[in-house]
C-alpha cells in the first residue's frame, strides 16, 4: 500500500500465528478508507478476508485518547448481551510490531452506510434500517453495567459535568484559534448542567457508518468503533446519534436538508418517541434534550479540533482531517444556537 502507515506484515505475521487461531498463511493488509482516529486495516489470509486490525495512530497522543484497550474490553464484555459486535481476538501492547499498540477482531461481512440518507435503498428499507439502529441503541442502554462485568468501566453519575470538563481540556490542548461559539458553550454547559445521574454503557459515536448491516436484511451484524465508550448518561449517547438530523448532507452526510417522509426516514421526534417506547432513557424532558444536544455538538467540535490539530502535526489518519478545523467552528455554532434557544430542540 502507498499509505505511510502501511503495516509491516513481515513483523505482524509471526505475531498473528502465535496469538490468533486461523491466522497461519500469507497475510496481506489493506487500510480501510476514512478513520480519522484509529487507523483500521482489513487482514486477509491467503487472499481471503479474515480479520480486522485496529491500532493507535502515530505521534504524541492526548491522555486517554485512542483507547483501543477499552474497545477490546467492551466488545468482549458485550458479546453475549444482545448487542452485536465484532468478536475481539487478541490485544497487543507492544508498539514494536506495527508501530503502535493494536488489537485484532473478527472480520464481519455486510453493508456499511456512510450517508445517513441511505442512497440506493427504498423508503421501506430505509425505515427498517433506522428502526434497527433505534432498537440496538435502546438494547445497549438497557444493560446494567454490572451484568456485563463493566461496573468499573467508568465513573458512575455526574457524567455531563465530567465530560464537559474533559472535552474542554482536550479542546484547549488542541486549540489553534479562537472559536467564539466554543467559548460560549464552555461557559454555558457547566452553568446549565441538569444533574442527571443515570449511568449506562454508552457507545460514544453511534451512527450509521459505525455499523455493519447484514448483507441481505435490515439487521445490525456489528457495532464498530467503541473508542469513546464508557459509563455515562444514555441521553448523551442518543444526542450524539441524532446529530445526523441536525446537519446537512453536503458536508456532513446528514439529514437536516432532506425530505425525510419521502425517504422513509423518521423525524427526530418520531425516532426519540420510538426509542423511549423501547425503554432507552425513559420519558425525555425537553430541557434535558436541549442540553444533551448542545453537549453533543460541543464534544463533536472538540473532537474535530483535535483531528485538525493532528493533521497540522502530521499525525492524522486521513488527509481529509484538515477539513475539520472549519467544521469544528460550524458544529460549535450549531451547538450554541441550540443552547441559546435560537434553534428548536424539536421535541
Amino acid at each position: 500500500m502507498a499509505d505511510v502507515r502501511a503495516l509491516d506484515t513481515a513483523r505482524l505475521s509471526p505475531w498473528l500465528r502465535d496469538h490468533v487461531p486461523g491466522a497461519a498463511g500469507t497475510i496481506s493488509a489493506e487500510k480501510f478508507p476514512g478513520g480519522q482516529s484509529n487507523p483500521t486495516y482489513l487482514l486477509s489470509v491467503d487472499g481471503a478476508p479474515r480479520f480486522v486490525l485496529r491500532r493507535k495512530p502515530d505521534g504524541v497522543l492526548l491522555p486517554s485518547a485512542h483507547a483501543i484497550e477499552r474497545e477490546y474490553r467492551v466488545t468482549g464484555a458485550l458479546q453475549h448481551m444482545g448487542v452485536p459486535v465484532a468478536r475481539p481476538l487478541a490485544l497487543c501492547d507492544d508498539g514494536a510490531i506495527v508501530g503502535t499498540p493494536f488489537f485484532i477482531m473478527a472480520y464481519v461481512d455486510g453493508r456499511n452506510f456512510w450517508d445517513a440518507r441511505l442512497p440506493g435503498l427504498s423508503p421501506v428499507d430505509r425505515a427498517a434500517i433506522y428502526d434497527e439502529m433505534n432498537r440496538v441503541l435502546a438494547v445497549l442502554h438497557a444493560i446494567e453495567p454490572a451484568d456485563a462485568g463493566l461496573s468499573d468501566f467508568g465513573r458512575p453519575g455526574n457524567y455531563f459535568a465530567r465530560q464537559v470538563a474533559r472535552w474542554t481540556r482536550q479542546y484547549r490542548a488542541t486549540q489553534t484559534q479562537r472559536i467564539d461559539a466554543m467559548e460560549r458553550l464552555i461557559d454555558w454547559l457547566p452553568a446549565h448542567d441538569p444533574g442527571l445521574e443515570a449511568s449506562r454503557i454508552v457507545h460514544g459515536d453511534y451512527r450509521n457508518d459505525n455499523l455493519i448491516f447484514a448483507p441481505d436484511a435490515p439487521r445490525i451484524a456489528a457495532v464498530l468503533d467503541w473508542e469513546l465508550s464508557t459509563l455515562g448518561h444514555p441521553l448523551a449517547d442518543l444526542a450524539q446519534h441524532l446529530m445526523a438530523w441536525r446537519v446537512p448532507g453536503e458536508a456532513y452526510r446528514g439529514l437536516s436538508d432532506a425530505d425525510l417522509p419521502a425517504l422513509g426516514i423518521p423525524s427526530e421526534a418520531d425516532y426519540l418517541r420510538r426509542y423511549a417506547e423501547r425503554g432507552g432513557a425513559g420519558e425525555i424532558d425537553p430541557l434535558h434534550w436541549r442540553y444533551a444536544l448542545a453537549f453533543a455538538l460541543f464534544r463533536n467540535a472538540a473532537i474535530r479540533q483535535g483531528v485538525y490539530r493532528r493533521a497540522m502535526d502530521g499525525n492524522a489518519s486521513n488527509e481529509a482531517a484538515a477539513l475539520h478545523g472549519a467544521r469544528a467552528a460550524e458544529i460549535a455554532g450549531l451547538g450554541w444556537r441550540i443552547a441559546s434557544g435560537e434553534d428548536d430542540a424539536r421535541l
